[in-house]
């Protein structure tokens, strides 16, 4: 069976040659699909996009959660916005901090991907420290107090071409200003911002909309092979930046290194055409 599945809408996408369809839920929110592939092994679709595959996960989770983290000295605590995989989370229980809370809407995400694909929270969603709410973000986040050293935005992205997705409100000017308020004054907000080089519209209106609200902002790249060849990540501060060279740690990492971290802080070295 040979699967197609969008990188940019119909402008471009990958086929994959598929071993087994593992599984296949619709909730009220979304399709699941979990395929076990030659290419990347084991790999997540929500509504017919690629969340995460088993060859590179490990390089999307660490850049989003890690390149910010390491820049906040003495972290404490962190909220995570989707997620449901458990990546993040596995990523975040590596740090000494007190409370990790996660906010994930589709309880049917964290069920299938705890029973098909367990090595991504590697256990992470039973450490003491987390705190799961299934539940919509947007209420949690303007109901929640005190505040957090990272917020992590792994939500699906605002497809092209696609309306009235799921994560859609969470674009927005008020989601935002309830998350400059959440936010420690050493803290940053990221996200992850579609591929760089083949959707770079995605990072520029999470970019403009992030510059509305912060009054630092920034971006990093990582190599993620099933993405398309790249991962955006965007990030937001009140004040504070992500250094250009990776900060000292001991912390073990598959994909991150002074090298990758370097490379990830700077300009793509080319771009495509961008098709309007």
């Amino acid at each position: 069976m040979l699967l197609t599945f969008p990188i940019r809408s119909t402008k471009l996408s990958m086929n994959v040659e598929v071993r087994a369809h593992l599984a296949h839920r619709t909730t009220p929110f979304q399709a699941i699909d979990v395929y076990d592939t030659f290419a990347f092994g084991k790999v997540l679709f929500l509504d017919g996009h690629v969340q995460l595959s088993e060859l590179d996960e490990h390089a999307y989770h660490e850049s989003l959660v890690h390149i910010p983290l390491l820049n906040v000295p003495s972290a404490r605590r962190a909220l995570v916005v989707g997620g449901g995989d458990g990546g993040v989370l596995r990523e975040l229980v590596k740090h000494p901090l007190e409370a990790i809370h996660m906010v994930e809407i589709d309880q049917g995400v964290i069920d299938v991907c705890r029973e098909h694909l367990p090595e991504v929270s590697n256990g992470a969603f039973d450490d003491p420290r987390v705190e799961l709410f299934v539940q919509d973000a947007f209420p949690f986040v303007k109901q929640a107090t005190g505040s957090y050293d990272l917020i992590v935005m792994d939500s699906t992205d605002v497809y092209e071409d696609e309306e009235g997705g799921l994560s859609e409100q969470l674009w927005t000017l008020d989601f935002y200003a309830d998350l400059f308020r959440l936010m420690s004054d050493g803290g940053f907000l990221v996200t992850q911002a579609d591929n760089l080089l083949f959707c770079p519209y995605s990072l520029d209106g999470v970019l403009e909309t992030f510059g509305r609200v912060f009054p630092t902002t920034g971006s990093y790249w990582a190599s993620v092979p099933s993405f398309g060849g790249y991962s955006g990540y965007a990030w937001a501060s009140k004040g504070a930046r992500v250094a250009s060279a990776m900060p000292v740690t001991d912390l073990p990492f598959r994909y991150l290194d002074a090298t990758t971290y370097a490379m990830g802080t700077r300009p793509l070295p080319f771009a495509a055409p961008r098709a309007e």
